[in-house]
């Protein structure tokens, strides 16, 4: 396609869903009713859950409730209850209250059921499962930027993610979950795009550029970033709940937060990544290592981290930002891919709309334009199990990473055929006769 042409199509396509309302815009008031409840891990997954919620401000006693789940419903008999911690939000003339609540002392692999709500007014109950104490295998989604239009266009790749895998053990999103910071609204289309996902699915995010909004000259945190979740809060000073870590199953799970402080957080990283017991090692943030985006890039975050996610070997590393796919392993300080069968894997993907081109200059072994994806991630013993899909469900992206006793991990591409998804065979419209131009 012609560039003009293109530029053209764009003008006229991409702005076609930018100007409408949703429902998520004017219901964002809260009510007496649970709603917006997330399950997240704030401690140890074989014997800890935390749960977070919203109400308006009448409900100031809240707590949970949970049992181990049972196929005959008198397994609600058996449910112990937890105060909830209740804290106020207010922002302009709107206010909620957030509460949540972390049940300890649960038994490791079982399967639980809990609810939140307070007196009569209830959630429905929710089932999940506790991590096994033991290293075992797991599957878990990864998502890039959904930010944009998150229900009606981020909806269906996180709706479309679950059921391809139905049984995921967690879920990252490695940043801009929403597009203003601040903009309570857009958090609201997040929570009902994914609604019950959510409070089943622990969430393990990673906050972007977009939770962050400008305090006079500041940059600062969203402020309904720490209301809206309960997360590990074992990392460097002044980095609560943006880079901390979890343990799952013999693996490490690793946010850090790439908006601020990135040489402050090195000498934890190195502590973490040192002191790591797990076989397997996944860290995730949002600004890539290598930008697959025209224009970009982060070298002072690279040469800041890299060093030390080659140190230490780190499986993969998860990373959002630049509206595009990108896949590749080995990379050395420049763009260039040095060798395609070993290294450290660095993927930067998106799954919401908003879409930008591809580098010219590829250090990726497969990249992609215009597509909305989602990640499915499969760890058995020492090999890993990659897919990239379409919001769709088609196959756009594979490859297996194999563990080698005292040698970097073997990757296998199994990568499809098919050709690279560009703007130019992406962007086809059709007129009132069915011809493609």
């Amino acid at each position: 396609m012609r560039p003009i042409c293109l530029i053209l199509l764009l003008l006229f396509t991409a702005p076609a869903y930018a100007n409408e309302h949703y429902r998520a815009a004017v219901d964002s008031i809260p009510s007496k009713i649970p709603d917006r409840i997330v399950l997240n891990w704030s401690g140890d997954p074989t014997t800890t859950a935390s749960i977070t919620w919203r109400t308006d401000t009448s409900i100031t006693q809240a707590e949970g409730q949970i049992a181990e789940a049972n196929a005959s419903a008198n397994f609600t008999t058996w449910a112990r209850s937890e105060t909830a911690r209740t804290e106020k939000w207010e922002q302009n003339k709107n206010t909620a209250h957030f509460h949540s609540v972390t049940f300890k002392d649960l038994k490791p692999n079982t399967l639980y059921a809990y609810r939140v709500g307070s007196d009569k007014i209830w959630s429905s109950w929710y089932q999940f499962r506790t991590a096994s104490a033991e290293p075992d295998d797991f599957t878990f989604i990864y998502f890039g930027d959904a930010q944009n239009n998150l229900l009606a266009l981020w909806a269906r790749t996180i709706r479309t993610a679950v059921l391809d895998a139905p049984h995921a053990d967690f879920i990252i999103h490695a940043g801009d979950l929403v597009n203003r910071a601040n903009r309570d609204s857009e958090w609201q289309e997040w929570f009902e795009s994914g609604d019950w996902i959510h409070a089943k699915i622990p969430s393990i995010p990673t906050p972007g550029n977009h939770e962050y909004y400008k305090n006079g000259v500041t940059r600062r945190l969203s402020v309904l970033w720490r209301p809206h979740f309960t997360l590990p809060e074992n990392g460097p000073k002044d980095f609560a709940e943006t880079t901390y870590y979890t343990d799952y199953q013999g693996a490490r799970i690793i946010s850090l937060n790439s908006n601020e402080g990135r040489e402050e957080q090195v000498p934890w990283l190195e502590q973490v990544l040192k002191n790591n017991p797990n076989k397997w090692t996944f860290v995730t943030f949002h600004h890539p290592v290598y930008s697959a985006s025209d224009g970009r890039d982060n070298k002072d975050l690279r040469e800041a981290w890299k060093p030390i996610f080659d140190k230490y070997a780190v499986d993969m590393v998860l990373q959002g930002h630049d509206h595009t796919y990108a896949r590749g392993n080995n990379i050395g300080n420049g763009v260039t891919v040095r060798d395609t069968t070993k290294g450290t894997v660095y993927v930067v993907s998106v799954s919401g709309p908003k879409q930008y081109k591809l580098r010219k200059d590829r250090w990726m072994t497969r990249g992609g334009e215009n597509t909305q994806l989602y990640q499915v991630i499969t760890v058995s013993d020492d090999t890993l199990h990659y897919r990239a899909m379409t919001a769709v469900g088609e196959l756009y992206d594979a490859f297996d990473l194999v563990k080698q006793m005292g040698k970097p991990n073997k990757l296998i591409d199994r990568a499809p055929q098919s050709p690279e998804r560009r703007w130019e065979n992406t962007l086809e419209k059709k007129d009132k006769d069915d011809k493609v131009f």
